[in-house]
């Protein structure tokens, strides 16, 4: 858990069945001190730090940041309200992943793990020695209140995120054991470790399915020291840290204070940024970072502008219909309409040639499907034909393009698809031959700076006949309609790992669907989708993994539900001259929080 990342983000969702055999809970297995969803940890039991970190990396400074929107609470485990920037940094887990792995955690709050063979149950021994910010104990009460808690009061990501585990029981002061429904499911230990542990006396006293701006009890390296509610927070480093010698939190946390200050958009943060007000920034925007990073203080060095490789999965990006809007239900009708986007012209015209087309879930790995479906994969889906779109079997996914052809002519496709499905073009309006209504459309932003694309697209759409709204929304009445599912075309992004789980039963699964708050926004509803999620969890290896995994992203692909975007396969960041860091980037993360301020170094 990074303390940049808010913690609902990292969220994986967990749906089961039954209980399981008593018989398999007398299991005695070693104690380990960490552990990989397939094959063998990186790091063996008496590793002292990973790799992309400097052990030695001194302590102090600030680390100024930006926000946009606002924030008016301090939980981030609830539905309600927006949580502060940088809140994970005050709780911790019981594991810590690492970020030059697939998918591996080793001990934090938990000194070792226990897990059987068949991963059937999993036991944690918490180190002793653990603290809560007041400098209470950590126990097996405070663990099993966290669970219990955010099963039952949680955001509705963590009520399904557990749901597949069928008893937590205290077998000590420091040890507990969670049992799991039938099924074959390795990534249960691992998400069980990524349980936040909470403090039970502090929110037993407190009412958890409340916003507060109180700082609440942590477990984490840093505690909240200042906050201007909805304008700034800070966290201050906390000295007395019981975990800041522990393998996977040497060389990490260095910053004495970090401090978030939030903008009102994304342009002003950047002038913000330019004037020295802050130090650290993450630049999404290509046309920003072609033509924005030319002032002076980057010209005479008090300013690094960096692209730095990673081999992170970029997932997918895009604009995702809302299917349980009428005019959306038909697949043909989202190919058709696939055709009015030109991403030719706005990687040329906006993006100044940065981009790469998406064209997989799981772009930018191994686990992206590719050309047609061979050997194992063909398996997986020769199960499905005739529930399946058959380009499944017979092309490889390719989205409309202009790279050879004129929007014209893409256009002219367009039409003929939705004539095909009922709709019309009468006295300029695109009309549904059976209703008679019109297809109109909201396309529903948080960000202005995306109105550059959005705006292009609409106008294409325009030619079809077709009346597509660009809105623009402050961050709350976003995350609000996002979360009721009150839209019918948003900006997608569905990030994924190198080891995808069971999170893909919130991003595609049926009953997600119907829940408030969950994330699949498409309102995707297909036995096939379920069942194909359900083969990728239970992948017991790697080959198995890969497989399922690329045959589920060619079934959502032809499923035409977004309209893909595309993506880059670097970092791109900016930051005033007093920070260093290791010499070694981890594969799969920035890692901001192994960086330093030099104290030689110039402030802003």
């Amino acid at each position: 858990m990074r303390f940049l990342t808010p913690v609902p983000l990292l969220i994986l969702l967990i749906l089961g069945c039954d209980p399981a055999p008593p018989a398999l809970a007398q299991e005695e297995v070693p104690a380990r001190h960490g552990i990989a969803m397939h094959g063998t940890t990186k790091y063996g039991p008496d590793f002292t730090h990973f790799d992309y970190v400097n052990p030695d990396a001194p302590k102090g400074g600030t680390a100024r940041m930006a926000a946009i929107g606002t924030f008016d609470s301090l939980n981030p485990f609830i539905l309600k309200g927006t949580a502060a920037a940088g809140i994970g940094a005050i709780h911790d887990t019981l594991m810590a992943n690492s970020g030059d792995e697939a998918s591996s955690e080793y001990g934090l709050i938990a000194k070792s793990i226990e897990v059987p063979a068949d991963r059937s149950w999993v036991i944690f021994n918490l180190h002793e020695e653990a603290r809560f910010s007041d400098d209470s104990a950590i126990t097996a009460d405070d663990v099993i209140f966290s669970f219990d808690t955010l099963s039952h009061k949680g955001h509705p990501f963590y009520r399904a995120y557990y749901a597949s585990v069928a008893e937590a029981e205290k077998l000590g002061p420091h040890r507990v054991r969670f049992s799991f429904k039938p099924g074959e499911n390795r990534e249960l230990p691992l998400i069980l470790g990524q349980l936040p542990v909470l403090s039970k006396a502090y929110w037993t006293a407190a009412d958890f399915e409340k916003t507060t701006l109180e700082p609440p009890v942590g477990s984490g390296p840093y505690t909240v020291a200042e906050l201007d509610p909805g304008r700034s927070i800070t966290y201050r480093r906390n000295p007395e840290y019981w975990a800041r010698s522990l393998p996977v939190r040497r060389g990490t946390n260095n910053f004495d204070v970090i401090r978030y200050d939030y903008y009102r958009d994304n342009t002003v943060a950047l002038e913000a940024f330019k004037a020295g007000e802050y130090d650290f920034r993450r630049e999404n925007s290509s046309k920003n970072w072609a033509t924005a990073y030319d002032f002076p203080a980057v010209e005479d060095g008090r300013v690094k502008v960096e692209e730095i490789p990673n081999d992170v999965p970029t997932g997918m990006q895009g604009f995702a219909f809302n299917i349980r809007r009428s005019m959306f239900m038909d697949r043909g009708v989202r190919w058709a309409l696939a055709h009015a986007f030109d991403f030719e012209w706005s990687n040329k015209n906006l993006f100044y040639g940065a981009y790469e087309r998406t064209k997989s879930y799981f772009s930018n790995s191994e686990l992206a499907s590719r050309g047609l479906p061979l050997g194992r994969e063909l398996e997986i889906l020769n199960r499905y034909r005739g529930l399946v779109p058959e380009e499944a079997f017979t092309q490889p996914y390719e989205p409309p393009s202009t790279k050879d052809r004129r929007l014209r002519d893409n256009l002219r496709e367009a039409l003929r698809l939705l004539e095909q499905a009922g709709w019309m073009v009468r006295n300029g309006q695109l009309m549904n031959l059976e209703t008679g209504e019109p297809m109109e459309f909201e396309i529903l932003l948080v960000s202005p700076d995306f109105e550059r694309v959005a705006l292009p697209f609409a106008k294409n759409l325009e030619r079809l006949g077709i009346k597509a709204n660009v809105r623009t929304v402050d961050t709350a009445q976003y995350q609000n309609r996002l979360d009721n599912f009150d839209f019918d075309m948003v900006v997608a992004g569905i990030g994924q790992s190198l080891s995808p789980g069971n999170e893909q039963r919130d991003f595609w699964g049926s009953e997600s669907a119907n829940t408030p708050g969950g994330r699949n926004l498409i309102g995707i509803v297909d036995p096939v989708v379920d069942e194909l999620v359900e083969l990728v969890i239970a992948a017991p290896d790697r080959e198995s993994l890969v497989a399922r995994t690329r045959a589920l992203d060619r079934v959502l692909l032809w499923g035409h539900y977004v309209i893909p975007h595309w993506h880059i396969r670097h970092f791109r960041v900016a930051y005033w001259d007093k920070f260093d860091r290791p010499a070694i980037t981890p594969e799969y993360d920035l890692a901001f929080d192994t960086w330093w301020v030099d104290p030689a170094r110039t402030e802003p």
